[in-house]
């Protein structure tokens, strides 16, 4: 029964279903591993190729990770391609986001080269604990939106799908997966959200991820409605008279500078629709060689001749 509710839940999603080659990541647990059987199951082995790194991060560990991979792909007819990759020790920066930089760059040169989309294997438990984080280390509607099922040529398959799930889906497949220690590790903030923020909300009520999942669901339904108010009153232009800006509702006069700042940037900038009254403020002192104010992240912004615009800054 759970083989079938999955893989038709995956087959609803049409993420994998559009005739592309598919570059499954797999790390060798339960998410990746469903994940593999699950494209096999829908698109057939000559059409999938997986992918595996190993950081080398867990010792003995790791190789049994690849060694796991590489059966399981054997075991599916699938072909595996492995990056080994190697972190300098004492290189400064985060470990998970390097790991996630590394993978995310190979999945995405193989899938170009292959002209494929990559399919990540994160679930609606992943989801819950992204918007979980995000609300605490994120200001903004956005932090509440969660991860896109679709990115480009990355698609996400399993978010509508629990972990619970994917575990039952092995279980009832005879696939075996393979159980990564730091996933449990309290050092790593995320875990924190699953082990305590998490199962808090659940004792508060049995509903509590579905009911997470539900409003981010909503609230990316209505913002595309805001999203396209904010094109209308931008016209297409990539600055705005300031003039106009002043005479927009406080709310859309946020989402404008946001939308101008994120423009300019090329990622998130929540921050800058914090800086609307200074940027006001800034233009009716503004003299004729303009003015430039840093609005959050790596944008300026930048009052010249009565027009807002957006600046991209250099990396500090």
């Amino acid at each position: 029964m759970v083989v079938e509710q999955v893989r038709d839940a995956v087959r609803s999603g049409d993420l994998l279903g559009r005739g592309e080659k598919v570059v499954a990541m797999i790390s060798g647990g339960r998410d990746s591993v469903c994940l593999l059987d699950v494209a096999v199951a829908l698109r057939a082995a000559g059409s999938v190729r997986a992918l595996h790194v190993n950081y080398g991060l867990r010792g003995d560990a790791s190789g049994a990770d690849e060694r796991h991979c590489g059966a399981l792909c054997e075991q599916l007819g699938v072909e595996l391609e492995v990056v080994r990759a190697s972190r300098e020790q004492g290189e400064a920066g985060n470990l998970q986001a390097w790991a996630r930089d590394v993978r995310y760059t190979a999945a995405m040169e193989l899938a170009e080269r292959d002209d494929a989309i990559v399919a990540a294997g994160h679930t609606a438990s992943d989801q819950v604990e992204t918007i979980l984080y995000r609300l605490a280390a994120s200001p903004g509607r956005r932090a509440l939106l969660g991860m896109r099922a679709e990115e480009g040529r990355l698609v996400r398959p399993l978010l509508g799908i629990t972990r619970e799930q994917t575990g039952a889906y092995c279980e009832a497949r005879e696939l075996s997966w393979r159980e990564d220690e730091s996933n449990d590790s309290d050092a790593y903030a995320r875990v924190r959200v699953r082990h305590g923020l998490g199962a808090a909300l659940k004792e508060v009520h049995p509903a509590a991820e579905a009911n997470v999942l539900r409003t981010a669901s909503l609230l990316r339904e209505e913002t595309e409605l805001l999203d396209g108010l904010v094109t209308d009153t931008l016209e297409g232009s990539r600055s705005i008279a300031l003039a106009r800006l002043e005479e927009l509702e406080g709310a859309l006069a946020r989402l404008v500078v946001v939308s101008l700042a994120e423009q300019a940037a090329e990622t998130y900038v929540p921050q800058a629709g914090d800086r609307v009254q200074e940027i006001l403020e800034l233009g009716r002192r503004s003299g004729p060689g303009g003015l430039d104010l840093h609005v959050g992240g790596n944008v300026s912004a930048r009052i010249e001749d009565g027009v807002l615009s957006m600046v991209r800054l250099p990396p500090r």
